[in-house]
């Protein structure tokens, strides 16, 4: 049987950074070195292969269609190798990095930080909120990631849905009032659009079967945390994911005057597989699916 050689770790290296960064600047940045190093590695990559791994897209360096895969598997090898080191220097120290959605984060997860803390027991969960939440193969810093709507399968990573999701328009309860009679009384008010889900409306109108309605006036915001901030101070009507805000429901500060329409896609932790029988990702998973049941 003939072993392939395998290409030097340090080329790998710097061609999976230029894929995340889209640039050779950012990936020398990253691994510390100059531009020259990383260019002269990515020469000895392509010198291996016998073929170009780059091309230009627009301002950005992007892998070759035939690289893609190749880009995809480094990140989880990578990946999977640091974590090793980091478990070998750490001794069985448990700890998990978790990329979770700001407002997700705030509304559901933290108020129910120490009953995870005590399910988890010596596994320690660092949480990193997420402005705009992407993919656990563009975040190698990362260990999980929890993401909203439909989830891609991706190369060496598993995902595992553990809650549904409902959404639906939330106001104040004066605001509802004014509104909750028929949904087209929403085009006198102002709706609170999130940038980082700037479809979301056009979706509610679509899923929910209700009549689109023209706005006479729109204010965005840069995340769903911030419209939905402004949604309590009564500035408008804003579409929120009912995990979100299920404690402004509760303590009525927000009401959902047409109710919530549920999503099949939910939410979903994904881990690399390298991972996804390790006790303390297990653990975790377990606990989200036990809570994400008990929540419906």
């Amino acid at each position: 049987m003939v072993t392939m050689r395998l290409p030097p770790l340090k080329a790998v290296r710097a061609f999976e950074a230029v894929c995340r960064h889209g640039s050779i600047l950012g990936a020398a940045a990253e691994l510390g070195v100059v531009r020259g190093a990383v260019r002269q590695q990515i020469s000895i990559l392509e010198n291996y292969f016998g073929e170009k791994l780059f091309e230009r897209d627009g301002r950005k360096l992007a892998a070759t269609t035939k690289a893609v895969q190749f880009a995809e598997a480094s990140n989880a090898a990578l990946a999977t190798l640091e974590r090793a080191a980091a478990d070998f220097v750490g001794a069985g120290h448990r700890r998990i990095r978790l990329g979770v959605p700001s407002a997700f984060a705030i509304w559901w997860l933290m108020p129910r930080l120490a009953n995870m803390q005590d399910a988890l027991g010596v596994v320690d969960v660092d949480i990193v909120p997420m402005t705009v939440v992407e993919p656990l193969a563009l975040h190698p810093e990362l260990d999980a990631v929890i993401m909203g709507a439909e989830y891609r399968p991706a190369v060496g990573v598993t995902a595992v849905k553990f809650m549904e999701d409902e959404f639906g328009p939330v106001a104040t309860p004066e605001l509802a009032d004014r509104i909750e009679r028929d949904p087209r009384l929403m085009a006198e008010v102002t709706a609170l659009f999130s940038r980082t889900a700037p479809t979301l409306w056009q979706e509610w109108f679509a899923e929910s079967g209700t009549q689109a309605v023209t706005f006479r006036r729109k204010q965005e915001f840069e995340d769903l945390l911030l419209a939905i901030g402004a949604a309590r101070s009564g500035i408008g009507v804003v579409l929120a994911p009912r995990a979100a805000i299920e404690d402004d429901l509760q303590r009525k500060v927000l009401v959902a005057p047409y109710g919530f329409v549920r999503r099949s896609a939910g939410y979903s932790l994904s881990c690399r597989n390298a991972d996804a029988k390790k006790p303390a990702f297990s653990a975790l998973r377990d606990w989200l699916v036990r809570l994400g049941a008990a929540a419906q």
